[in-house]
């Protein structure tokens, strides 16, 4: 299975593939525990580049911090045997149990 970093860069590194006219790239930063996958135009610059989806990792939970894909990273990682409860969806508004806040 892996250790949770392992899995959610899996994850991420799914959508990290080029389109028709954009390419997309996985940023990690380990000591931080902050993965995400930026999107930019290419190979014409028309729009500014931007984080399709963004995960970081608080203690044994795998926080949200965007996506904006059509097919949600949550179900991904449920796939690869993450229990929900474990997911916490920051950009839908859901915030970490109490003993986890910064």
């Amino acid at each position: 299975m892996g250790t949770l970093a392992e899995i959610v860069k899996r994850e991420l590194a799914w959508y990290a593939s080029g389109g028709l006219n954009s390419k997309a790239i996985l940023l990690s930063n380990e000591e931080a525990r902050v993965y995400a996958v930026n999107v930019y135009d290419y190979p014409k610059h028309e729009l500014p580049a931007g984080i399709a989806v963004m995960a970081r990792l608080e203690g044994e939970y795998i926080v949200i911090e965007e996506d904006r894909t059509t097919k949600p990273i949550e179900d991904r990682l449920m796939a690869a045997g993450i229990p929900r409860d474990r997911i916490i969806l920051a950009y839908a508004g859901e915030k970490l149990p109490d003993t986890h806040q910064n």
